[in-house]
């Protein structure tokens, strides 16, 4: 038997992940991206499996803080017990190569828990994923 805080690879749902990067001078954090995500969190809809923040300086030198090393909200620290840190140092250094020197990034990379059940009934009988995708809204 599995649990939620160590699911087997039959019980997951699909993967993925998202990189926002926002530009010197065009940084205004409210808190209410990090509302979204605790919502998120909190309904089942996504599990986090890593959490970060990028920043890149000026000179281009990077760091990269896990969300349960940094400081601030605690709710948003709380989500800690999710995360398994699967970025690499090599995935981080490729993200912050992309990024603008003076910019800050967020990486998340979570579960569709929503559609475990469904991905598992699937695999359950046989099937193989042979294609995914996404359509941007723009």
């Amino acid at each position: 038997m599995t649990t939620t805080e160590d699911p087997s690879i039959d019980d997951l749902g699909p993967v993925d992940y998202l990189v926002v990067e926002f530009p010197a001078g065009a940084q205004n954090f409210s808190g209410e991206m990090a509302d979204e995500l605790l919502r998120l969190a909190d309904t089942g809809i996504i599990r986090i499996l890593d959490l970060l923040v990028i920043a890149k300086d000026e000179d281009g030198s990077i760091e990269a803080i896990e969300i349960d090393e940094a400081t601030g909200r605690d709710d948003v620290r709380a989500l800690e017990t999710h995360v398994a840190e699967i970025l690499a140092a090599e995935d981080v250094e490729n993200l912050a190569n992309a990024m603008e020197p003076g910019s800050v990034a967020g990486v998340i990379v979570w579960e569709n828990s929503w559609a475990a059940p469904f991905a598992s009934a699937a695999r359950r009988s046989g099937g193989q994923l042979v294609a995914t995708g996404r359509i941007p809204i723009q």
